[in-house]
C-alpha cells in the first residue's frame, strides 16, 4: 500500500513536468520529490514517469494512476470544503487565464469595481496564448476562443469580438494604396511565431493575404501593437484596443473583419465554490456589457450593473 500523501508529489510533478517547479510549488527540496516518487513507484511496482531533457513525462502506467490520483484530488477539496463551509465563503485566491489582449484591456480595466463587490477574493490573472489546464489545475477559470471539446469542464459563450487591419500613418502615406484586397500582396505585416502558437483561432493571415510578408512576429501582442504604431507594418488587431487610437488607422475596414468568440470554462468540481462561482458571473456580465466595445463600436466601457 502506497502512502497516500505521495499522491501530492506525483500530480504536482505530473503537472509541473521538472522536479525544482514541483518542489517549489511543494514548498520542499527537489530531492524531496524525487525520493517520495520513487516510493511510491516501488509501492506500485511501476515506472510512473519517463526522464528527458525536456523533463518528467508520465508513462502508461502514470497516465492511468494520474485519473485516479485527479479524482482523490477533488474528492479531498470537496471534503474540506464541505465540512469547513469553505464552499459558501467570498474569500480566497482564483486564478483566471486568458488572452493577452482581454485580461490587460477588459479584465485589469475593470478590477476596480469587482474588488469593491468583493473585497475577500484575490484574483490572480494569467494573460498569455498558451493553453493552460484546468484538469491539472494551472488556473480555475479560463477565457478562450472557442468551446472544449473534453474533460470534466463546464463553459458558456461570453461574447464575440472582431480584429481589423489596422497601419500607421507613417507606413501608409510611404507605401502603395490600399483600396482592396488585392492591393494588400507586397505590404508588410506584423503577427504572431506561428510554431509557439496554441491557439488556432489566432492563425489568420493566411485566410486574408497569399504568402504574407511577415516582417515582425511576437508572441506578444501589446510589442505587435507597438510595431504597429511606429510604423513597421500592417497588424491585424483587436478592435476593441485600436480603434480609438490615433496614432493609427483602419485599413479595409469592412472588407477585413476577422470575428472570434470568447467562452468562459471551469472545472466541473470548481463550479460551485463560491469564490469561482462569483468571478465566473462578474466576467460573464463583464463581458456582455462590453460586447459593442469588444465588436470595435465606438462608444463608452460598459458596466455590470
Amino acid at each position: 500500500m502506497f502512502n497516500w500523501d505521495d499522491i501530492r508529489f506525483f500530480l504536482e510533478l505530473a503537472r509541473k513536468g521538472r522536479l525544482v517547479a514541483a518542489a517549489r510549488r511543494l514548498h520542499v527540496d527537489h530531492t524531496t520529490v524525487s525520493r517520495r516518487i520513487a516510493h511510491l513507484e516501488q509501492a506500485v511496482d511501476a515506472r510512473l514517469f519517463d526522464k528527458s531533457p525536456q523533463g518528467y513525462q508520465l508513462t502508461e502506467a502514470g497516465r492511468r494512476l494520474m485519473a485516479y490520483a485527479e479524482a482523490m484530488e477533488a474528492q479531498s477539496i470537496a471534503v474540506y470544503q464541505d465540512i469547513s463551509g469553505k464552499d459558501a465563503q467570498l474569500t480566497g485566491t482564483v486564478r483566471l487565464a486568458t488572452t493577452e489582449a482581454v485580461g490587460s484591456q477588459i479584465i485589469a480595466k475593470n478590477l476596480l469595481e469587482f474588488r469593491e463587490r468583493h473585497p475577500g477574493i484575490e484574483l490572480e490573472l494569467i494573460a498569455e496564448t498558451r493553453r493552460l489546464s484546468l484538469s491539472k489545475r494551472e488556473a480555475d477559470i479560463a477565457i478562450t476562443l472557442s468551446r472544449p471539446d473534453s474533460g470534466r469542464l463546464v463553459a458558456w459563450k461570453l461574447a464575440d469580438y472582431t480584429l481589423r487591419l489596422y497601419g500607421a500613418p507613417t507606413y501608409l502615406d510611404s507605401r502603395p494604396p490600399i483600396r482592396t484586397p488585392d492591393d494588400l500582396a507586397g505590404h508588410a505585416f506584423i503577427g504572431y511565431i506561428e510554431d509557439l502558437l496554441q491557439m488556432p483561432e489566432l492563425r489568420f493571415w493566411e485566410t486574408l493575404v497569399k504568402e504574407p510578408d511577415l516582417v515582425f512576429r511576437s508572441t506578444n501582442v501589446m510589442a505587435q501593437y507597438n510595431a504597429c504604431v511606429e510604423g513597421v507594418g500592417l497588424a491585424l488587431l483587436h478592435s476593441f484596443m485600436a480603434e480609438d487610437d490615433q496614432r493609427i488607422r483602419p485599413v479595409l475596414r469592412e472588407e477585413v473583419n476577422v470575428v472570434r468568440e470568447l467562452w468562459l470554462v471551469v472545472h466541473e468540481d470548481l463550479r460551485h465554490v463560491a469564490r469561482v462561482s462569483a468571478v465566473c458571473q462578474y466576467i460573464t456580465d463583464l463581458m456582455r456589457a462590453n460586447q459593442p466595445l469588444l465588436m470595435g463600436n465606438r462608444m463608452d466601457r460598459g458596466k455590470t450593473g
